[in-house]
């Protein structure tokens, strides 16, 4: 399974994600400007010029047409994805953390950063409002307690789900701003949260050496996958039971460490059992996002060295079977 490895980015990415159909993947870094790549041979396709800070999270839309990118620099700002040209900006009041497009594309949800004196913030914008990122957004929810990490939309667009600093997860009802519920799921920071294909699961990944499975619905703590370093991103398979779970050791030791010590091998886990059963090494560095490609034959990571590693999957990988 020799990856493709896609370096268009100087510094340590931050997020990587592919649009609907696969065919193209979007990659964000602590530089100031997010690509987007060819996810069939690695081809750069281009890059979205704007930013003066670290990115930290992008999102694409239902029909690859507008492309969102959070960053550092205060500033949440659309992209025309034909182009690379900014059709869209909001200036906040602090770093832009999580960006999400809603199912239907209507609407998309930010969250931004707990900073010196101003507080964690969720807020809806409608898109389909021709200067909505110029606008006050729809719905402003205060958000106290913790800063949100991780953030997606739940069915029908009718929620938000997001995870917070402290390991809670919380739901949040669009149509009033109320918190629907809310649960202890991790002791350690919630680092990423990703649906499954048909959005009725969910995985998180965290500072304590877990990543579990929820129920979207209920909260309901499905599976527990244990590591024994903190786990940074985790996806779900589109058509098989596996999870891949990646991390490794804080980026502040990994100067002092091997890469076999530090282990940065994404690992891959059984949805139902709960046992390892593989693992791909290659990154010098923390793995910081993991994304399946849609049609499950590949996946994609990307980590503290600044690299973006793309994986067909050999055929032995279908046809394992896991004795139970």
């Amino acid at each position: 399974m020799k990856p493709l490895m896609l370096h268009g980015h100087e510094r340590a990415i931050t997020q990587i994600k592919y649009n609907r159909e696969g065919d193209l993947l979007f990659s964000s870094a602590k530089d100031h400007c997010p690509n987007v790549w060819y996810s069939l041979n690695g081809e750069r396709l281009g890059n979205f010029i704007g930013h003066i800070g670290a990115v930290w999270c992008l999102d694409i839309n239902w029909e690859s047409t507008k492309f969102m990118s959070g960053a550092a620099d205060n500033t949440l700002k659309l992209w025309d994805c034909s182009n690379g040209v900014e059709i869209g900006n909001i200036n906040t009041k602090s770093t832009v953390r999580t960006c999400v497009f809603s199912y239907s594309g209507n609407l998309a949800a930010y969250s931004t950063d707990t900073q010196r004196k101003q507080i964690c913030e969720i807020n809806i914008i409608d898109c389909r409002i021709s200067d909505s990122f110029g606008s006050e957004p729809i719905l402003c929810i205060p958000v106290p307690e913790s800063k949100v990490t991780a953030l997606f939309w739940g069915p029908l667009d009718e929620m938000v789900v997001t995870g917070h600093e402290n390991g809670k997860i919380t739901q949040w009802d669009m149509r009033t701003g109320k918190q629907l519920n809310q649960i202890d799921a991790h002791s350690g920071s919630i680092n990423d949260m990703q649906p499954s294909k048909e959005g009725m699961m969910f995985i998180t990944a965290s500072s304590d050496h877990t990543s579990k499975l929820f129920d979207t619905e209920q909260l309901l703590n499905l599976k527990t996958y244990v590591t024994e370093r903190p786990v940074n991103s985790a996806s779900i398979s589109p058509i098989l039971d596996h999870v891949v779970l990646g991390g490794g050791q804080e980026a502040s030791v990994v100067t002092t460490t091997s890469t076999r010590v530090g282990k940065f091998d994404a690992r891959f886990y059984h949805m139902v059992f709960e046992e390892e059963f593989g693992r791909v090494k290659g990154h010098f560095g923390p793995i910081n996002s993991l994304a399946f490609h849609p049609d499950g034959r590949s996946y994609a990571s990307g980590g503290e060295d600044g690299y973006v590693r793309v994986h067909y999957f050999d055929p032995s990988y279908f046809e394992f079977t896991f004795d139970c």
